[in-house]
């Protein structure tokens, strides 16, 4: 693979933000359902019905377990901003959250991610000598 960049791993920041909302729901154990998902046409829709969606891949959920891992290497504030916007959060509202403003937390989420690019980078270097 090539160089890892910042803006690729927002985008796989944000692919394992969307894999994490199309996981399904946590259920006790011993209740399960073996009738198949059916996607309904416009006129049987219930209004909460587009938000259903099929599971992820397993290729997907391991990128995003990926992804986790890579968390591991931010401290806390970095990993909720980082994490909010990849989750399609509005500036205000990661600002809010972070207490500061906007610009400020922009510019964290891109040292964040500048520093995850660079660690990213090291590993795979090493990894490379390691060979």
């Amino acid at each position: 693979m090539t160089d890892w960049t910042p803006d690729i791993v927002a985008a796989r920041f944000a692919e394992a933000a969307e894999t994490a909302r199309r996981l399904p729901p946590a259920k006790v154990q011993g209740y399960f359902n073996v009738w198949p998902t059916l996607l309904r046409m416009a006129p049987e829709q219930k209004p909460n019905d587009d938000e259903r969606h099929f599971p992820p891949t397993p290729a997907a959920v391991e990128r995003m377990l990926e992804a986790m891992r890579w968390m591991q290497m931010l401290d806390v504030d970095s990993r909720h901003i980082v994490w909010m916007r990849a989750d399609h959060f509005e500036w205000s509202q990661i600002a809010k959250r972070a207490g500061s403003t906007v610009r400020t937390v922009q510019r964290r989420r891109n040292m964040a991610l500048s520093q995850l690019t660079e660690n990213l980078n090291e590993m795979r270097v090493v990894a490379a000598s390691c060979k």
